[in-house]
């Protein structure tokens, strides 16, 4: 409770600076207070994501996207009525304030109730051939290959760990042995680990129908070949803050035009605009699901993400976006590997 003084903020705290004390302090919530410390509200990584998405600059101000109706606590108020709120709202954390409202300390409920290993499962997509690195992957799964002094998968596997979430599933199909005799049961990385065997590439969905238990929680799904130091825990609270039925984790990518381009109506010039940029959000490869979203997969055929997506989105069922704006790297090609070496140690240690 003591930690709070390091999460008190004032309403002219940029969006870049307050990711930056997000990711230095451990909790997840930063408070905004007055010049009197008294609370003006909350910003969440979750409130920095959906300034994000409505088009927010990283050097604007978090004022626009404080909630400012926060669930508080008193600080005559005893430990259990704080909790009971706490369950209620399925709130990690709740400020402590005193008459005047002004922040006295931070409860951190998650510490109190949360078993430290979480059920959810985590589906690890493994058997792609990884034929744009050839000739390191001529042997190698793409996944083994090493980035820093461990193979990419294990970064993956350890970051999870990390977080609570150890039974993983992986998916594997190309050189299948060679994964399955590194990782073993998983114990030696602090996880449970049992594989599926892929006969023929299934797609980044279709494998799922080979899953041999279903699972009950919400659950992750991940390429092999992704390096990110992306907060899953933050992932799993956002999936399940918005009741989504599918959430999908996306990088804004920018393509400039290399062009000056014209803009006509009919046989007119009407303007040009030299070489401009364009903004789009594409798919990261991290998805979390609910359980429901199995019974769309079709049984033992090619079935990838996008499509059922698309499904879900024809249904009008919840889906949702989670915007990365951690690290984050796709390794597919000869310079993405090469890059990911140069970068791992400082953004890995």
């Amino acid at each position: 409770m003591n930690q709070f003084k390091n999460v008190l903020v004032h309403s002219q705290l940029t969006l870049k600076e307050a990711m930056l004390k997000l990711d230095q302090t451990a909790l997840q919530v930063l408070l905004v207070v007055d010049s009197d410390s008294k609370l003006l509200g909350t910003i969440t990584d979750g409130d920095i994501r959906r300034g994000l998405l409505k088009g927010l600059g990283l050097d604007e101000v978090i004022e626009s996207i404080v909630f400012t109706t926060p669930t508080i606590g008193y600080i005559n108020e005893t430990n259990q009525e704080i909790i009971k709120k706490a369950v209620a709202k399925k709130l990690h954390q709740i400020p402590i304030v005193d008459a005047e409202r002004r922040v006295v300390g931070l409860k951190e409920i998650d510490e109190l109730l949360k078993p430290d290993i979480k059920p959810n499962k985590v589906v690890l997509m493994v058997g792609g051939l990884g034929t744009r690195l050839h000739p390191l992957t001529q042997d190698t799964p793409k996944p083994m290959l090493k980035v820093g002094d461990k193979p990419i998968l294990q970064t993956i596997v350890e970051r999870f760990a990390s977080y609570g979430f150890v039974n993983i599933v992986m998916c594997v199909n190309f050189k299948a042995e060679t994964i399955q005799s590194y990782f073993g049961d998983g114990k030696e990385f602090g996880a449970n680990i049992e594989y599926v065997l892929e006969q023929e590439r299934m797609g980044t969905a279709g494998a799922l129908s080979l899953l041999t238990t279903k699972p009950s929680e919400p659950f992750f799904v991940m390429n092999g070949d992704l390096l990110t130091n992306v907060n899953f825990e933050s992932l799993l609270d956002y999936h399940q803050t918005h009741q989504a039925v599918a959430t999908m984790c996306v990088r804004e990518y920018d393509f400039q035009v290399p062009y000056g381009v014209v803009n006509i109506d009919g046989h007119k010039v009407t303007s040009i605009i030299e070489k401009p940029v364009h903004n789009f959000f594409v798919s990261a490869g991290i998805y979390m699901l609910s359980p429901q979203t199995l019974d769309l997969i079709p049984n033992g055929e090619y079935y990838d993400m996008p499509t059922l997506f698309e499904t879900l989105i024809e249904q009008n069922q919840n889906t949702v976006s989670f915007p990365i704006h951690e690290y984050w790297l796709d390794i597919g090609r000869m310079n993405e590997y090469e890059q990911a070496n140069r970068e791992y140690s400082g953004v890995f240690g």
